[in-house]
């Protein structure tokens, strides 16, 4: 009797297993979907949205900037003499407002096309125009829309205050005919959920001389598991909340820069990769990086290196020496 209550118990088990499979596995049973440039949970909606770059001023004059808080990827590199400009990448959140705009380059145009981005700029190089007029990427130049889809802001003067939004660029997108949704290739992102450092590292880039300042420090917050930025010793915010920029990951990426015109435009090589450092979780990790379809990423003992969940910063300096570290509060 009771070996056949044993075996019963087994089969009303194996039936409750079975039917919960089957549960899991019914149609329109769907597990929450991740946006794929932050690896965080989203809506279906948001996570076939097509992204969006932008090339943002970094100039004194323009900061604070708008619409970096809502970035997931930016990237910032040298444009002339020792002021960098971004190359934000919007995909999660969108902004309302974003700039100030400004001109584009080869080299951003080419990162902006890693992620299948429509991408946004208010004038260009004589490398970047030739580029883009050749059909190089879907691009939105706010010369052809300067006080229509693009407004003036009159707290600044030009070329510190072009301004765009996303309802425009969409508007905008939809003049030129261009995809609006689609599916991103995600970045890699941790798994499993690793504990912040007990010894936590901020970080300094330095991309001035010894006559200009351009200063970059981030520095770790190990409540939020997150850093935030400054330049020049003022903290990066957002212009319309006030509120400090935060990113989870920090890559900084030694590339060759060469002066390729009389202004002083450089030439940036983003294919041939190099040496990194990655920083996350308050760590700082010794790193290569190379160029996957187009996307800078850290390699360690030949395999790529995930990305903590949440917002990534990438800044490509010509030489490493650049970075440094120290240890933190982590406050």
């Amino acid at each position: 009797m009771k070996k056949w209550m044993a075996v019963c118990m087994l089969c009303f088990a194996f039936f409750l297993l079975v039917s919960c499979q089957q549960k899991d596995s019914l149609p329109g049973k769907t597990t929450k979907p991740k946006a794929p440039l932050t690896g965080l949970k989203t809506e279906q909606k948001v996570a076939e949205r097509r992204p969006v770059a932008v090339v943002m001023n970094n100039h004194p004059k323009a900061r604070p900037q708008s619409g970096l808080d809502k970035a997931d990827v930016v990237i910032e590199a040298l444009a002339e003499g020792q002021i960098t400009r971004f190359l934000a990448v919007f995909q999660s959140q969108m902004p309302e407002t974003v700039g100030p705009v400004r001109s584009a380059r080869e080299y951003f145009v080419t990162l902006s096309n890693g992620f299948d981005s429509i991408f946004v700029h208010h004038g260009w190089s004589p490398g970047a125009k030739e580029q883009l007029e050749s059909g190089a990427a879907d691009n939105i130049n706010g010369l052809d829309f300067d006080g229509s889809l693009f407004w003036r802001a009159d707290f600044s003067k030009p070329p510190h205050n072009s301004y765009t939004s996303y309802k425009y660029i969409k508007k905008a997108a939809e003049q030129k005919g261009y995809e609006l949704n689609g599916e991103t290739n995600a970045l890699p992102f941790q798994t499993s959920e690793a504990k912040p450092s007990n010894e936590s590292y901020n970080v300094r880039v330095d991309y001035g001389t010894k006559n200009v300042t351009n200063l970059v420090e981030y520095d770790y917050d190990k409540k939020a598991d997150a850093y935030t930025r400054s330049s020049d010793g003022v903290t990066t915010t957002d212009r319309e909340t006030g509120k400090p920029v935060a990113m989870q990951n920090i890559f900084i990426v030694e590339a060759s820069h060469h002066i390729i015109d009389q202004d002083g435009r450089r030439g940036i090589d983003i294919e041939s990769g190099g040496k990194g450092l990655l920083i996350q979780h308050g760590n700082a990790i010794e790193t290569d990086w190379k160029n996957e379809s187009g996307r800078i990423l850290p390699v360690k003992d030949g395999k790529v290196l995930p990305f903590v969940p949440g917002k990534t910063w990438i800044n490509i300096v010509p030489d490493l020496d650049a970075a440094s570290i120290s240890k933190g509060e982590g406050v």
